[in-house]
């Protein structure tokens, strides 16, 4: 961890006429300073200027400590408060002596609270908000080789985990019992945490895309959906494999062979100088053609790193170019309503003359 990201983000708040960008304990103050806060009742803001001078941290006093000492060296300029003293203390003494009002503010449009804006908007009148979208994403989106690194580990236990999960998989089993499964193999093999719960979805379950594990059991002739990833150094992976409880029937094995082929046609048509609406239109285009387009209701895919979800996406209309360190899905799917559905996802990692898929666990229908 450097300083090189802050100063790439220093770089492009000048060129957008940007005072501050604002950030909340979450992915972006861990990509830019490597902190790991809390995000709760206490409102706690990083406020990161254009200007040549240090950034400013509002936050309880407790937290300071780990701020000061953290692994990116940053002089902070700290506004702490104490519990049971009010905390617009902190924001009004910050907004006074750094003279923030009238400032443009950029804040993060998926994470900032309506607390900490009504905060800052109290302390310093007439500030303006943007959205800070614009300024992060082409930065996070195109990762380094420890980032790399770090994804590759998260998806290596993660199919290490699958493999002594599906040795026990068994007719009767629930879908709750294989996720929790997967979530104790994924942790005693060291991972940091988990982007989301384990997704375990059987028979006509799995036509709903993001349904959540039930006490539904293991039907002979079910196809299941599983839906999982774990975190290694704040890095995630996220795959998803279907796997058929005895034979299937003929559609359902016409259904998985179908997403196989536009799974593959979407890696294919991964690498630089191509968009994210023709990753996507090349894995439609295969299951539209077998005639089941409508059953397709979702992107291709989507970026992957600090979140399970971020840019670039792989969806209709993304003219997101890929560069090579661009990370991200490729997950078609079919979804047939009161019967199933398959899904076969991969992350992909653009490279200097092509792709690679990180992940490496057969595409081949396993039948337990």
């Amino acid at each position: 961890m450097t300083t090189e990201r802050l100063s790439k983000l220093k770089q492009a708040q000048q060129e957008a006429n940007v005072d501050y960008v604002a950030l909340v304990p979450g992915p972006n103050l861990i990509y830019f300073t490597g902190l790991h806060m809390h995000l709760s009742e206490r409102p706690i803001v990083a406020l990161f200027p254009a200007a040549d001078t240090p950034p400013i941290l509002i936050a309880p006093f407790f937290e300071v400590g780990k701020a000061t000492s953290g692994p990116v060296a940053l002089d902070w300029q700290v506004r702490s408060y104490r519990d049971g003293i009010p905390y617009r203390d902190a924001f009004r003494a910050a907004a006074e002596a750094h003279d923030l009002r009238g400032k443009t503010i950029a804040v993060e449009p998926l994470q900032m609270r309506v607390l900490e804006w009504t905060l800052l908007s109290e302390a310093a009148p007439g500030i303006r908000q943007t959205s800070a979208a614009e300024l992060i994403a082409p930065l996070r989106m195109v990762k380094d080789a420890a980032e790399i690194a770090a994804m590759r580990r998260a998806i290596a236990l993660s199919e290490a985990a699958l493999t002594q999960v599906l040795e026990e998989i068994r007719e009767g089993m629930t879908e709750r019992q294989v996720a929790n499964l997967l979530m104790s193999r994924m942790l005693a093999a060291g991972a940091q945490g988990l982007p989301f719960e384990p997704l375990v979805q059987s028979g006509p379950s799995g036509a709903n895309p993001h349904g959540m594990s039930s006490d539904r059991p293991l039907r002979r002739g079910d196809m299941v959906v599983i839906d999982f990833g774990l975190t290694v150094d704040d890095y995630s992976s996220d795959i998803t494999r279907t796997i058929a409880v005895g034979e299937p029937d003929a559609q359902m094995r016409e259904v998985y062979e179908v997403v196989k082929a536009a799974n593959a046609a979407g890696r294919a048509a991964a690498k630089p100088g191509a968009t994210g609406d023709a990753v996507d239109r090349a894995a439609r285009s295969v299951i539209e053609a077998a005639g089941y387009g409508q059953y397709f209701t979702h992107r291709t895919g989507h970026g992957l790193g600090l979140e399970g979800h971020e840019p670039p996406y792989m969806v209709a209309g993304d003219a997101t170019v890929l560069q090579p360190g661009m990370t991200f899905t490729v997950e078609p799917g079919i979804y047939i309503p009161g019967k199933g559905g398959v899904r076969i996802e991969d992350d992909v990692l653009i490279t200097e003359d092509g792709n690679q898929s990180l992940t490496s666990f057969t595409r081949d229908l396993i039948v337990v």
